[in-house]
């Protein structure tokens, strides 16, 4: 791991960090967080990563923090922990900030907490063999577009995951098939690949928004519309994305295959299509 972190206004270690006990994210879960993913030591789409926090802390009136301005202390922790051209995933965490607890806000003039550390990105080889999934139903509120640090529905959905033998869960509400509990979801149909619209019931991917950037680049066949759980068992493929999952083909669902149980053509070509902007992109912003 690495040592050295961002808290409130100060690198230090990350032994040395001390969080108030009165923190509205410890005791609320009142904050929301951010993870960038860097290839080779370079941020891949880090201003879409900051301005989907800004959008987070706009949704649970957050305010006293641009998450723009985060971009400079995410650079010198690079630099502080020496990670130079390795593959890393930035975390950041903002909550309301420590008070009395009461459920009302604190005074305006209490001030963001902010975090912010360096992970080392471990890639399940699964994730270009292909993936096992379960279906369950969406217990989560109806702000999923916010990036909430209040992710227990989440975590029991994936536990029962990993009970089945699976990576992930794909949550379903009213019989549609939104997302996965830290991941968007795909489902190819007749060649075009369907994932459901921006709404308030999905967090926006990046990486979603980078696949769908790829496909009108590219001319591959894409949707943005609702995926009913009565039709899967008719998709060709199925795959998830995600910042350190990338683009990983579902090749069994509910303990049935999904086409003929191996990673199909539609999401190699993506995933190849995908690594190689994000190596590109990188690469740009090295010599830039």
């Amino acid at each position: 791991m690495f040592d050295t972190v961002y808290f409130d206004g100060i690198y230090k270690r990350k032994a040395d960090v001390s969080i108030s006990p009165d923190d509205r994210g410890f005791l609320f879960g009142d904050g929301a967080y951010e993870v960038v993913v860097a290839y080779r030591g370079r941020y891949f789409r880090k201003r879409e990563h900051l301005e989907r926090l800004n959008h987070s802390l706009r949704g649970l009136r957050i305010g006293g923090l641009d998450a723009l301005s985060l971009d400079p202390i995410l650079d010198d922790l690079m630099r502080k922990n020496d990670v130079g051209s390795g593959d890393v995933t930035a975390y950041i965490q903002v909550t309301r900030g420590s008070a009395v607890r009461k459920h009302a806000f604190p005074p305006a003039d209490v001030r963001p907490t902010v975090f912010a550390q360096l992970m080392p990105v471990v890639r399940d080889p699964s994730f270009k063999t292909g993936v096992s999934v379960i279906t369950v139903p969406d217990t989560r509120w109806s702000r999923c577009d916010i990036k909430s640090v209040n992710l227990l529905p989440n975590c029991l959905a994936n536990q029962l995951a990993q009970e089945a033998g699976c990576i992930e869960a794909i949550f379903v509400r009213d019989g549609v098939v939104l997302e996965g509990s830290l991941s968007s979801f795909f489902a190819v149909f007749d060649g075009v690949a369907r994932t459901a619209p921006k709404s308030n019931y999905i967090l926006a991917g990046v990486t979603r928004q980078a696949v769908l950037d790829i496909c009108e680049r590219e001319g591959i066949s894409f949707s943005e519309e609702p995926i009913y759980l009565t039709e899967l068992q008719d998709a060709e493929e199925m795959f998830i994305t995600g910042t350190t999952r990338e683009v990983a083909p579902i090749i069994r669902l509910d303990g049935q295959p999904v086409g003929n149980g191996q990673p199909g053509p539609f999401v190699r070509r993506l995933a190849e299509l995908y690594r190689a902007e994000a190596e590109a992109a990188t690469a740009d912003a090295k010599t830039a």
